[in-house]
């Protein structure tokens, strides 16, 4: 008996023409291949790399050209303002030498002129010396000749002082001191003009002379103000009255020659006033005050 065909397929033998290429081999040509187009890529970028840097050497030696031809430029402007200042220079130098020999020369013409100014005032000042000199010798003698003029004429004026001290002293011991009618002793009294003098010499006291006539107002004397209100010409006697301190004073019926005393405020002994004269309506004397009292104007 005969086996029954079996079920499955049976395989069939490949093409006798087809070649079997392993995957190793594959993956071989696959990098072959892409290191192939890196090399190619590369080698474009030198190229492109190349060209540039040309390019770039190109322009650079443009610019060295340009640099070249700006520092020739420079260089011949240079040269043209260094032969400028040079030559400015020079003719500075010669206008400074031709300045200096005039200077010179003017300040050469001056002092000649000075050193002649200067002996000509030597030679007169020598004159002039001279002629002082001789004045000075004459003058010399001159005051050696008042001098003794003059030691002269204070010999006379010693003796006329000391004749008028003596005069003073006899005047002044002539003069005589009596009570006041406050009782107070006076100061010594001036009879008439000269003793008067005497007393305002020997300068112990303020004296104020007056000429009073009889009038209605009063009148200033020195520091008071006074009004005659009578004369008693048979009598030698007067009254008046008098203003010191704001305040009225009256003395009446004083008789000639006495001391008529009065206190003012800020002196410490009272004020004499003397008649010496006495005529109808009129009377003359002095007003004493001391030295430490208040003074008139």
């Amino acid at each position: 008996m005969s086996k029954p065909a079996s079920s499955h397929p049976r395989k069939l033998p490949r093409d006798a023409g087809e070649s079997s290429v392993p995957p190793v081999a594959i993956a071989l040509l696959l990098g072959i291949a892409l290191l192939a187009g890196a090399q190619v890529y590369t080698l474009l970028q030198l190229d492109e790399f190349r060209e540039d840097v040309g390019s770039r050497l190109d322009t650079h030696d443009e610019r060295l050209a340009l640099l070249d031809g700006n520092v020739a430029r420079t260089s011949s402007e240079l040269e043209s303002r260094v032969g400028e200042v040079r030559s400015l220079v020079e003719s500075t130098e010669e206008e400074l030498a031709t300045r200096t020999r005039e200077v010179e020369s003017r300040v050469l013409g001056e002092t000649k002129t000075l050193q002649k100014e200067i002996e000509d005032a030597r030679e007169t000042s020598q004159a002039k010396i001279t002629e002082v000199g001789g004045k000075l010798a004459e003058y010399q003698e001159t005051t050696i000749t008042e001098v003794g003029a003059l030691g002269g004429r204070v010999d006379t004026v010693k003796q006329e002082v000391e004749a008028n001290r003596a005069e003073l002293e006899k005047t002044i011991a002539a003069l005589t001191s009596v009570k006041g009618d406050l009782g107070v002793q006076s100061g010594l009294i001036a009879t008439n003009a000269g003793e008067l003098d005497a007393l305002k010499r020997l300068g112990e006291r303020n004296y104020y002379e007056f000429n009073l006539a009889k009038t209605k107002r009063p009148q200033r004397v020195g520091p008071v103000s006074i009004k005659l209100s009578g004369t008693d010409r048979k009598r030698n006697r007067y009254s008046i009255e008098l203003w010191a301190d704001d305040k009225r004073i009256v003395k009446r019926r004083k008789t000639l020659l006495e001391p008529v005393q009065f206190y003012v405020q800020g002196a410490r002994v009272p004020y004499e006033l003397v008649v010496n004269q006495i005529d109808n309506g009129n009377i003359g004397g002095y007003l004493a005050t001391p030295k430490d009292g208040p003074r008139g104007s």
